[in-house]
């Protein structure tokens, strides 16, 4: 088996150079790939973004926001994280078999003093009842990887603010994450693995998985300036594409109502594709225009604040909500808390 560590940590290059390995590398022999990401959310294939997602948090806290390839739910990821993917060829027995590239990782574990670690259900690996790994496949022409997180030192705090979205805010058709009690790894460890820094647990779990006593010790694989700049291409093409990343939303029903002093104004809403298909709105404010005026602007733009001001401003929004101001509308429509 080969090893490769990425010192990227940005969740979105470090996701295509994966989707890149399984596409094009030599797989001969299996690649055994860590990343470590700056604060981020990965939401999975088929998941809503605006359902998973407290976007008004993750953007006031630069928190970046990705879809990856593989199915599962939304996950966060901060530099308390390392990620880990087998990148290796379908030998038709691996799809779906968490267990083959999981115990690998649990027996690492264990060597460190979280005895009890363990997969639980199909996917998450627990200790003690709790969640410290999410893990996702993807396989495509006989190619395959299965990737995890491991929670060494996360804050758990940003977990619940980030991914912590009103359940009656939103009703959609997309896959909704099941929130699980999670924990770190870090308490669960003998005494002298609990003050790694997050590069030192990263490379003490891959010697103990690849058996060796120094890295220097491993096969490392090495990308060549071709392979990086088409990682980089795939990147912006994918990973860093609002399209990909919002886009694939599936539809969604939303309502933000809200009392000002001027008056009530209740929005009612549609989102398909990232974008704004379908808009009513309710309420007893006071404007002197049709309120379908304004209803129309934003039909086919994209639910995001930027394109929604930029849409917003050829309209003098008082001639249709009265003393109610441009800001008030404009966040009560994007609301996230």
């Amino acid at each position: 088996m080969k090893y490769l560590v990425t010192s990227n940590r940005d969740i979105r290059y470090n996701l295509a150079l994966e989707t890149y390995l399984m596409e094009h590398a030599d797989l001969a022999e299996p690649i055994l790939y860590f990343y470590i990401n700056s604060p981020c959310i990965i939401l999975g294939r088929y998941q809503d973004a605006y359902e998973e997602i407290n976007l008004d948090y993750v953007k006031k806290h630069n928190i970046i926001v990705t879809r990856r390839t593989s199915g599962g739910g939304a996950v966060y990821d901060d530099l308390g994280n390392v990620s880990f993917s087998f990148i290796t060829k379908d030998d038709g027995d691996s799809v779906g078999n968490f267990r083959k590239f999981t115990e690998p990782v649990i027996e690492a574990l264990h060597e460190m003093g979280a005895h009890n670690a363990q997969l639980a259900g199909r996917n998450d690996l627990q200790i003690d009842g709790k969640k410290f790994s999410g893990n996702a496949m993807k396989t495509t022409n006989g190619r395959m990887f299965s990737h995890g997180t491991l929670m060494y030192d996360v804050d758990l705090d940003v977990i619940g603010k980030a991914l912590d979205v009103p359940a009656d805010k939103i009703a959609s058709k997309g896959i909704k994450s099941v929130h699980s009690r999670v924990t770190n790894l870090k308490p669960y460890f003998a005494p002298q693995y609990q003050s790694l820094t997050i590069e030192q647990f990263r490379d003490t779990l891959a010697k103990k998985i690849l058996g060796v006593d120094d890295l220097a010790q491993a096969r490392e694989y090495v990308l060549d300036d071709q392979t990086k700049q088409r990682v980089e291409e795939l990147n912006q093409k994918v990973y860093s594409n609002w399209d990909w990343i919002y886009g694939k939303s599936p539809e969604s029903a939303i309502q933000h109502r809200q009392h000002f002093a001027q008056g009530t104004v209740d929005f009612r809403l549609q989102i398909d594709n990232g974008r704004i298909k379908y808009l009513k709105t309710y309420g007893d404010f006071f404007g002197q225009r049709k309120i379908d005026e304004f209803e129309q602007a934003l039909i086919g733009v994209r639910y995001d604040r930027q394109a929604v001001e930029k849409a917003l401003q050829p309209l003098q929004l008082s001639n249709y909500f009265g003393k109610i101001s441009k800001q008030q509308i404009v966040d009560l429509l994007m609301r996230q808390e």
